[in-house]
C-alpha cells in the first residue's frame, strides 16, 4: 500500500490498489465501517483503516489542488476497473 499522496498519479496509484482489494470504496466512508460480506467481520484492522483513512484525506488535497473532482476520478477508475465502462457513461 501506498504511504504517502502527493501527486494525482499517487492518488491513482491508491485508487488502483484499493480496486484490487475488491473494495467498493466511496471517498467520503470511514475504512474502519467496511465489512467483509461473508465473516461479516471488520475489513481492515484499525491501523490499516487509519492507513486507508489519512490517504484519503491526503487525495481529497491532491485532488482539491488541482481542480479534479475525486468522485469522478474514482468513479471513473472504479468502471474501468470493473469492465463497466463499456455500458455506462462517465462524466
Amino acid at each position: 500500500m501506498i504511504q504517502s499522496i502527493k501527486t494525482l498519479d499517487d492518488v491513482r496509484t491508491f485508487f488502483q490498489q484499493l480496486l484490487e482489494e475488491s473494495l467498493n470504496f466511496h471517498p467520503d466512508e470511514d475504512f474502519e465501517g467496511y465489512i467483509n460480506v461473508e465473516t461479516k467481520e471488520n475489513t481492515f484492522t484499525k491501523e490499516e483503516a487509519e492507513l486507508r483513512n489519512r490517504l484519503m484525506d491526503e487525495a481529497f488535497v491532491v485532488c482539491e489542488q488541482n481542480k479534479i473532482c475525486i468522485y469522478e476520478l474514482g468513479n471513473d477508475m472504479t468502471l474501468k476497473y470493473t469492465g463497466l465502462d463499456k455500458f455506462f457513461k462517465s462524466y
